[in-house]
């Protein structure tokens, strides 16, 4: 593929994804690239550089968006209803065959919807794009969190004990020191589970452990599980979406639970958004998903590398 081919398929993409959006009433917004507050995800490392500008611009500190999530949720408070960008993103110390360190996301809310009805759309979306690209995407499955551990790996991860998850591991040669209960669901799905896809699987996963409920809320009638989802085409993951928790107070012990754990982990403390903490309690009934757009072009073209997709990797930006 020359550079020019490449540019043509992304603004093809990029049409497409306007056009389903705008048929449906979604408002395309744009957000700030640098935030007061960066990711306190444990698993997610965020760049920062510094202001330098006059003091009333704020902290001096400023940290590269790893998602546009903190400003959307502001914006849904504010009332601006359903929404959707296509947004730079920046992750640190992510590079292989499915990451660079810079890349886009195309993330969407829609007012009133819950994870199950925002699945059904991602399928809508995912079979337009499938279409316009001229590739064939077969029936897609939905297994909750617990269904899908139980078909591939024979084990309940709601109830098993750590014990149990460690035999089941027993055949990965891992290290269970410093691995909590969660670490070790996530090597039993990527050294067991994953293995058992085939390249065409097209699988929504649901219904997350409420460990992992990251800003998902939590089942009203099943407190075990959040109302999370994320989809996988092959091995592939594209998308991860929630119900959206609109609980200030949840929400921080949340970021507070984080930054215990980068602590223990001796990574950086990033400040938390406040900002975002303040609008939560404003922020309407909805569900949000984010997808990778370079993983998303990948699987549309058939390239094995996100590089191939992208018109200068990290190396030679």
């Amino acid at each position: 593929m020359t550079l020019p081919g490449l540019m043509r398929q992304r603004a093809q993409l990029n049409s497409c994804l306007r056009e389903f959006f705008a048929a449906r009433g979604v408002l395309e917004v744009c957000t700030p690239v640098l935030s007061q507050a960066g990711n306190s995800d444990p698993n997610i490392d965020s760049f920062s550089t510094r202001y330098h500008g006059p003091l009333r611009g704020g902290p001096a500190t400023r940290w590269l968006r790893t998602s546009p999530e903190f400003f959307h949720k502001r914006l849904l408070a504010a009332g601006c209803g359903d929404l959707f960008e296509i947004a730079p993103v920046f992750r640190d110390g992510e590079c292989g065959a499915r990451h660079n360190p810079e890349f886009t996301l195309l993330e969407w809310y829609r007012v009133g919807f819950d994870h199950h009805r925002l699945m059904d759309e991602v399928e809508s979306l995912l079979r337009a794009l499938a279409a316009a690209f001229g590739r064939h995407l077969g029936g897609a499955e939905r297994l909750s969190y617990q269904q899908c551990y139980q078909r591939y790996a024979g084990i309940d991860p709601l109830a098993a004990s750590r014990e149990e998850l460690l035999q089941a591991l027993a055949d990965c040669s891992i290290d269970p020191e410093g691995l909590s209960r969660d670490d070790l669901l996530d090597l039993l799905r990527t050294h067991l589970i994953e293995a058992q896809w085939s390249d065409q699987q097209f699988l929504f996963i649901h219904d997350f452990p409420a460990s992992q409920a990251a800003l998902a809320r939590i089942h009203s009638s099943d407190p075990r599980v959040a109302e999370r989802f994320e989809l996988y085409l092959g091995r592939v993951e594209l998308a991860n979406g929630y119900h959206e928790l609109n609980d200030a107070t949840e929400q921080r012990q949340r970021f507070e639970r984080d930054l215990v754990e980068r602590t223990r982990r001796g990574a950086v403390l990033p400040a938390l958004d406040e900002l975002l903490l303040q609008a939560l309690p404003q922020m309407p009934d909805c569900a949000g998903v984010a997808l990778g757009v370079e993983r998303l072009h990948q699987w549309l073209v058939g390239a094995d590398s996100i590089e191939a997709v992208m018109p200068f990797g990290f190396a030679q930006a």
